[in-house]
Parts: structure tokens; sequence; C-alpha cells
């Protein structure tokens, strides 16, 4: 049977799914396809399109397997444009050829709008759209950095979803960056006020400007021609070296409606629920097409389109119903997510909130009016709950629909409890009992095997957490085994990998391999065994085999920074340093050229120096009493405090000086994640010690122990432990949760999660750590008690040894010599004097530019 030709007009992502989709269903037995995209690249993930300033190409972005485009009967056309379609003739001109069709598919997306202003054309305004325009601005920022004597200052006008990641994109660049939005909040599609005020205060503290209810009315250009002024309609003016533009998208519409295809009146080209079009055989998929007045802007929808079409050309009778509105992402690091009915506007529906501004998180819930059924809701700074929560949207919660918002509250059921017909993956439209059949019926044991089979999971990656919990769920109850191995070379987890260390006495990696392992090792492993081995045996990160086992941050004791230089935090246990200290820090920061940056964990941060430099830094701070602060390993970072009684009125214990003794206990303990501590002398909290590992808060009986409050991803607030303790029992407490968390966790969990995994959750913990229920105190105080006497600073050991501080050289050949080449520019305006480096480099016989402080080379 002759094949009919299938002509898809744009290469993006819905093409690409249409493709994969008629392909998959055996589609090319009765089409061959031709696919036509402007860009230059195969079609690729344009909701990783950030990403794209980490990669020196587009490989990495690109969608699928190469193979698509190499079977009989596909051929992508990049870098070719269709200049008009004839629905009467069906027929396409591409250049001087004329193209005929059986059926034609339009996936040309939607371009990036800009206001009707002056100066949107100026030199330095972007918008932020494709791979092209991604480039154009990551070279523009890089340029004008090199040429200024101060950081660049980027505006973002719009602050909706493409607006932040705009915005991270650009201070990622290291760019000084402002957000101006027009509505009275960020993300006002996705969020109501609530979270656009959670949003609004996170993101300040991010170092990110943000400027609401804000209209551009135009941009002013400087002395050379480019943007230097963002006019805003008070008449204000915001310095701007680049300007983005992310003020929505517009459907590209205009093939269509010069074919006289039917238009809706504020843009996209009309369909009925097969996307068909206005003319015979001629589909609209994605961002161009209008289905019941709506144009569908998010990928989800349209990979729906796309099967819908497939479905269709196929003789099938699939139709579009509803597109899944909901997204989860993560804009300059905070999660922000929106499902269902997030605005409430369902008559008669209730929301639940809640809202801890202190921690950054705001959560909604949106209910029936009998407050059962899920109708939607908004999280905002913790969004883990959004992989079990949307599959339910529109079934019964089954409980307390607190316990799904508080950090403390029972959490969310498992993956095992959603109904089959869940969306488990919405991009892909994979329900949760697809993802059973793949276990059940097609063999699969694991998530990969499960991706492979329903797709699920392949695109944006946010329904993994669940995906995994459906199918571990799955495994269990038809009665396999479920593994947690470290990786392919222990078939033990790090628990387990622990406890066999611990009681055969092994001190080595490669004893431990052969004797309970295969292979060499990995990235996972290697890192893993060598934290196990500092815990148990208080080693140095560079004694013998330990040195091949680390992280590279653990192995130069120092963190890398993205420029290729180190930064130095030496310790100031409890935030107490003489003013002494204070001059040798500020003379090694002025004598180094390094950048200085009081953290949040009350020390400083030495940011600038290069590998060499490091002992010569250590051996000064040393000298002045300082050690390191292990900034740099998965152990104890900081131990924060307030003044306490010692200064405040407010201070009922002496919060300074217990800090100082619990951060000089518990320095160098090696442990699967950092941990934080918090000592406040009272219950006003200046020393925020709920957001703490471990927060110990004052009382006039003595102290309140609080574990598990963790920052990053998803923060959580620390829970009650005990009770009015004395500062002996406090100790012997911190002590048993410890080294328990450093025992029992697995690699790379906080101790919030830790909790949350242990049978029984706090209650188990408190039952360890207070009535030594496992029976176990005696050796958890004797261990932690090891490590406190073993203890000795890894900076000043190092010092002392030859052979380590060989390891310590730029370059094999020249182990004191700094490439002259490398200039290190000042850090958001922050002058500097200039090394002696930069003050006279000899190439050839002569001297090279002076960089003045603070000033161009």
């Amino acid at each position: 049977m002759e094949r009919r030709k299938l002509v898809v007009v744009g290469a993006g992502m819905v093409a690409h799914r249409l493709v994969e989709a008629l392909v998959e269903r055996g589609g090319l037995s009765h089409w061959s396809v031709d696919v036509y995209g402007e860009e230059d690249h195969a079609p690729y993930d344009r909701v990783a399109l950030t990403s794209f300033f980490e990669l020196e190409d587009t490989s990495d972005l690109l969608l699928g397997s190469a193979e698509l485009w190499e079977q009989p009967g596909v051929q992508l056309h990049r870098g070719t444009r269709v200049d008009a379609l004839d629905t009467k003739s069906r027929t396409i001109t591409v250049g001087e050829d004329q193209v005929a069709y059986d059926a034609l598919v339009l996936a040309t997306g939607s371009y990036a709008a800009t206001p009707p202003v002056e100066g949107t054309d100026l030199p330095g305004a972007f918008v932020y759209r494709t791979v092209e325009d991604v480039a154009a601005l990551r070279s523009w920022v890089t340029d004008r950095g090199r040429a200024h004597g101060h950081a660049v200052r980027g505006v973002v006008v719009g602050g909706g979803l493409l607006g932040l990641e705009a915005a991270g994109a650009l201070q990622q660049l290291g760019a000084e960056t402002t957000v101006v939005e027009f509505a009275d909040r960020l993300m006002p599609l996705q969020v109501d006020a609530g979270g656009g005020a959670a949003l609004h205060r996170i993101i300040d503290t991010l170092g990110v400007t943000v400027s609401t209810s804000s209209a551009t009315t135009g941009l002013e250009a400087g002395d050379d021609g480019s943007v230097a002024r963002l006019l805003v309609q008070d008449g204000a003016a915001l310095d701007a070296d680049v300007v983005v533009f992310a003020t929505g998208v517009r459907p590209r519409d205009e093939l269509a409606r010069a074919a006289g295809l039917t238009v809706h009146p504020r843009g996209g080209v009309v369909t009925d629920e097969g996307c068909l079009t206005s003319a015979p055989d001629v589909y609209a998929v994605g961002e161009v097409a209008c289905i019941a007045d709506q144009v569908w802007g998010l990928v989800g929808p349209g990979y729906t389109m796309a099967e819908i079409v497939a479905d269709r050309l196929l003789g099938g009778d699939a139709a579009f119903e509803s597109g899944d509105l909901s997204t989860k992402l993560k804009l300059l690091g905070v999660d922000v997510a929106s499902f269902g009915d997030a605005f409430a506007t369902t008559p008669g529906s209730l929301e639940v909130v809640y809202a801890d501004p202190v921690a950054g998180v705001y959560n909604k819930l949106v209910l029936s009016d009998d407050a059962t059924t899920l109708l939607g809701g908004i999280l905002v700074g913790d969004a883990s709950a959004y992989g079990s929560l949307r599959p339910l949207v529109g079934s019964e919660l089954g409980g307390d629909p607190h316990g799904w918002l508080l950090p403390e509250g029972s959490g969310p059921p498992s993956g095992g409890a959603l109904p089959d017909e869940a969306t488990v993956c919405s991009c892909n439209n994979v329900t949760a009992g697809a993802v059973r059949c793949a276990v059940t019926d097609d063999g699969c044991t694991d998530v990969g095997g499960v991706k492979g089979c329903t797709r699920a999971g392949t695109s944006c990656g946010s329904c993994v957490p669940l995906l995994k919990q459906l199918v571990d769920t799955e495994l269990v109850n038809s009665g396999a085994e479920v593994r947690d191995d470290l990786c392919e070379h222990f078939a033990l987890s790090r628990a387990q990998l622990f406890d066999v260390v611990r009681v055969s006495g092994i001190t080595t990696f490669s004893e431990l391999l052969e004797r309970h392992g295969r292979g060499r090792g990995c990235d996972i492993c290697r890192p893993v065994v060598a934290s196990i081995l500092a815990s148990l045996y208080q080693q140095h990160v560079l004694d013998g085999e330990n040195a091949a086992l680390q992280d590279t941050n653990d192995h130069v004791m120092a963190n890398m920074q993205k420029d290729g230089t180190y930064s130095v935090v030496p310790r100031i246990p409890g935030g107490e340093v003489t003013p002494e200290g204070l001059i040798v820090i500020g003379e090694v920061a002025r004598d180094f050229g390094l950048y200085t940056k009081i953290t949040g964990g009350q020390r400083v941060d030495l940011f600038g120096a290069r590998i060499e430099q490091l002992p010569a830094i250590w051996s000064r701070l040393v000298d002045a009493g300082f050690e390191s602060g292990h900034a740099y390993g998965k152990s104890l970072r900081t131990v924060k405090s307030c003044v306490g009684s010692t200064w405040c009125r407010f201070g009922v214990q002496d919060a300074v000086g217990l800090a100082i003794a619990l951060e000089l206990r518990y320095r160098g303990l090696r442990s699967p994640h950092k941990l934080k501590l918090g000592v406040s002398g009272c219950a006003r909290e200046c020393a925020e010690a709920r957001g703490k590992d471990v927060g110990v808060i004052a009382t006039d009986q003595g102290w309140n122990l609080y574990v598990g409050g963790n920052g990053g991803f998803t923060p959580r607030h620390a829970q009650l432990l005990a009770e009015d303790l004395t500062t002996e029992q406090l100790v012997r407490a911190i002590d048993r949760f410890l080294m328990y968390y450093v025992r029992t966790a697995d690699r790379l969990q906080r101790t919030a999660p830790w909790i949350e995994s242990v049978d029984g959750g706090l209650e188990a913990v408190r039952a360890v750590v207070m009535d030594d229920s496992l029976g176990i105190a005696e050796d958890l105080d004797a261990a932690m008690d090891t490590h406190v006497g073993g203890y000795r600073d890894e900076w000043a050991a190092t010092l002392n040894d030859p052979e380590k501080l060989r390891k310590f050289a730029s370059f094999v050949n020249a182990p004191d010599t700094a490439d002259p080449d490398l200039v290190h520019v000042p850090e958001r305006g922050q002058r500097r004097p200039a090394t002696q480096e930069e003050r006279a480099v000899l190439v050839a016989g002569e001297t090279l530019p002076v960089r003045t402080a603070g000033g161009p080379l």
C-alpha cells in the first residue's frame, strides 16, 4: 500500500511528540512524515532552556533519541521556513519549491511578545524563548561584565514563569537582577495573593529585587546606543545594562491567517476537539491551537493534542476534553506548584491554608463544600506534596487536609493509595494504573524500566518520586523484593555498610570492596565509604586511600566555586570572635585578594583562592588560632547563636557559651549530609533554632531540644524532642540523636526525611534517644566520646605533612605559579587591592598593565 504524506510545520516539543506517537503506533506503514523547523536544531527541551547556560551546546537538551529522525519515512528539515500554505491545492511553499501533502499539522508554537513601548529594539534588549535567544543573552552579559568595572545590571520585565526563569539565568551569569511585574504579585496566573507574597519574600532573600504593580513605559539608550535605563509608569528609571522581556507569548498563526483558516480574535488557530482546523485534513497542535476558546500554553496539553492527532491520522476518534494546566517548577531555587482549581472558582469551594513566612512556605488546598474532595491547590516554598496531591484532584483526600500541609503533620499517603485512574505523569498522560500494569504485566522492576515502558517521568521529571513509590509498592504487593542497594558495587544500603565497617573493623575502601562488594567503585559509593571511615576512625581525608575517595571539595578541604577558585571558611564557634581574630581574617583577605562575605551561619567566607594558595592561607589562620570550618564536608557546619543572657535583656540562658561548647564537641563529625545547629537564649528565637537539624531554645527551667529542621529545597520546622533539660541531659540527648542519625540514615539524607523514614517516626527516635528503647544508648555515647577525643584539625594536620602539601599545586611543573592570564573580577562591585601577580606579571620581558583596585585590567 502506498503511504500517504504528512507534513508537520514546526519542529518543537509537540511536533517531536507527534512524530514519536505516530511511530509508536506503527503509523509509518501508512504515512511518510516530513517535519519543517526554522531553527537549526533538532527538537529540544524548551522547558529546560535555562540549563543551556551550563552547557557547551544543545546536545544535552535534545529530545528523545536521534534514531527517530533516521527511520525510513521520517525526514527532519532543519533551518527551513515554510512560506505559504494553500489548502485548496494541498501544498506548502518552501523557498522555490511546492510540496504536496495529504495531511498537514501546524505545530508552529508561539513567539515571545514585547510590550508596545519604545526601545525594545535597542542592543541589550532580549526576549527569552529559544536557544539562540539564550546564547545571545549569555554572550552579551559576559561581554558587558568584562567591559565594565561593576556587576552587570539586569532587569527582567515580567514576573511570570518565564520571567523568573530569565531572572534565574541572569543571576546565574552574575548579574544584579531586578524583576518588574505589571500585576500586583509574581506569577499571577499560577498563584494567589498569599502565594505571590510568599514568593516575593523568598526571592527578595535570594538577592533579586522585585517590583510589582509596575508598568514599563520604555527603554532609553546610553552613549554607546545600547540599553542604559528602563522607564516605568511613575516616571522612575532603573539603570540597566541588559533588559529581558518575558511578558508572555503569542501564537504563531500567521501562516494559518494567510491561508484563510479560522483564527480566534485573541490569536490561535481554531480547532475542534480532534484538533482539526477549518480546512480539510489540516490540524493544529500545541501553543498555536485554540480549542474551546483557549490557547493551552503548557507542554502537557500540547502532548495530549499530539497523541490525539496521531490517533486520528490512523483512523481513531480520540478527543481533547481538557488540558492539565498543573505546573511544578523550581524558579531561582524555589519550589512553586499550582494544580487544579487553584483559585477556588468552583461555587462553594473551601480553602485550607498553611503559611509560615519565616520558613518561606505557603501551601493552600481547595476543597469541595463538604471539605472531602480535592479540587486544586498552590504550593510555594515546599512543593514536596505535589506529586501525591495532583493525581488526587477530583478524588477524596481520605483524611485531615492539614496533614498534607503542615511540615510536622502526618504527610501524604504513599503512591500505593492512588486510584488507578489518577494521572501520575501529566506531561505524557500516564495513570497510576498504567504504571502498575508496567510492573505486573510487562515485568518492569525499577523506575527506569517503567519510564521506558510508559514514558512516565521522561519529560519534566517532577513525577519521578511518586513513580518510585508506585513501583516499589507494586513490587512489594506482588511479593518481589525491593532493594535499597547503595549502588551497583555494593548490595547494601548505607546503614548496612556502616554496620559492616563498624563490626568488621575494615579500615580501607579496597578491603571493603574485596570482601563485600564488586567492581572498582563509583562516584556514589566512594564518598560514602570515605565518610563512614572518617566517622568511625577519625581518619584524615587525605590519608592513604582516602584521598582518592573524596569529592572535589573534601579532596582539597575547600569549596570549589564556579570560576574554578576556592572559598576558605575558618570555624568561628558560636559566632564569637575576638577583634584580633577579625583583623587576621581581614589581613588574609586583603593580602590574597579574596572576596569576603558574612555567612548565614555567623562566620566569614573568603572567596577567590587558588589551589596553591590554600596552604598559605590556612597557615596564617591556624597561627591565629582558627581551624577548618568544614564548609566543604558532609559534616557539622555551624552552631548559630544569639547573644543570650550575656548581653540580651530577654535572655534566660547563656546561648553563646552553649553554642561554642556544642560546636567544639561536634566539629569534624562526618555524617550522611551536612549538619547545622542553633541555640536561642529565649523563646524569641533570634538564632532560628527551629530551622536547624538540632535546635536548642532556652527556658527558665533549662533547655528545650528540637530536631529535624532543614532548609534547602524542602524547608522543614524542627520538632520538639524533649523539654526543660539540664545542660548535661541536653548534650547526651544530642550525642545520641546525631550518632543514631549517622549510623542509620541513607546517603545524602537530611535529618528531616530521615526521621520520617524511621519506623515510628519522631516517637521512635525519641524512644531511642531518651529512653534507650533499643538498648544502644551506651554504644552511641561511647561512639560520640571517641569522636570528641579523636578530633584533630584537618588544616593543621595537612600543614604538618609535606606529602599532603604536595597535592596543592596548580601545575606539576610550576607549583607556585598561577596562570598569568587568569584575572578574577570583583564580585558585585566589591573593591579589592590587586594581587601581587596582577601588579606585575613578567611575560617575555614585558610588564603587563596593572589592574587597579576594583577596576578593569
